[in-house]
């Protein structure tokens, strides 16, 4: 019997080499994933379930700002905003398709932000200081604590909680009163109580967190854990799909 690879949707929001992903696609496949690649370009007019027919597990994946028309806001002048509406409605499209039918879900900085307005939820479109400013000629990557609450499942899979020291590399974000109330809080920065860390109860295995896991030597090790046990989940969910 041969051994079938677990398909992970991802997207980019467009063609050039400069899109891809390829610190995600790199982590999975070196974990054994296939990906499949969708970008507005080809993809956002096709129906979803086309999109992710024979495919086990989404990743949404950091990159441009969310369009706050999208949470009912305008967008502040002040924020320097660079949104892609087309990817943000495909992200959304497949989203909302990948929770209706279960599917794991591994949500990451833009992608957790994308998962608590989908549900009902609002940003904050500009948090100075929570990334190195380009500006400023400065390399180094900024970083900070957070604390994530024991009980949670990206607790469970990393293998423990508590205090740890992440990556901060995004400007938008959301404190409690932007949060879904559909989704709860498992992790937050230490310095000012921002959420680091979402998950659905309404799933099986939907998780989020705002820092970036897939840089890997910016993160504790342990944080590798959430890329395997997305893989391991969805190969499970695989394995229940019809042949």
């Amino acid at each position: 019997m041969l051994c079938h690879m677990a398909t992970i949707a991802l997207t980019t929001s467009g063609p050039k080499a400069s899109h891809r992903p390829h610190r995600y696609i790199q982590v999975m496949e070196t974990l054994g994933a296939d990906i499949r690649l969708l970008m507005p370009e080809n993809d956002l007019t096709r129906p979803a379930e086309e999109l992710l027919d024979g495919v086990s597990g989404l990743m949404l994946r950091g990159g441009p700002d969310i369009d706050p028309e999208l949470y009912g806001e305008k967008p502040d002048p002040q924020a320097g905003l660079e949104v892609s509406r087309p990817l943000d409605d495909l992200d959304f499209k497949l989203l909302h398709l990948a929770l209706q039918r279960d599917l794991p879900v591994l949500a990451i900085c833009r992608g957790m932000q994308l998962l608590n307005v989908a549900l009902g939820g609002r940003l904050i479109q500009d948090l100075p200081g929570h990334r190195t400013d380009p500006e400023s000629g400065s390399k180094e990557i900024k970083n900070h604590e957070i604390y994530l609450s024991p009980g949670s499942k990206a607790a469970a899979v990393i293998g423990m909680a508590g205090f740890f020291r992440v990556n901060s590399l995004h400007h938008q974000g959301l404190s409690e009163a932007q949060r879904s109330p559909r989704l709860m809080a498992t992790a937050f920065a230490v310095e000012d109580g921002l959420v680091e860390g979402l998950e659905s109860p309404d799933h099986s295995w939907v998780i989020g967190l705002q820092c970036h896991p897939e840089r890997q030597k910016e993160v504790p090790g342990i944080f590798a854990n959430l890329f395997l046990a997305f893989l391991e989940r969805a190969e499970a969910y695989d394995s229940r799909m019809p042949a």
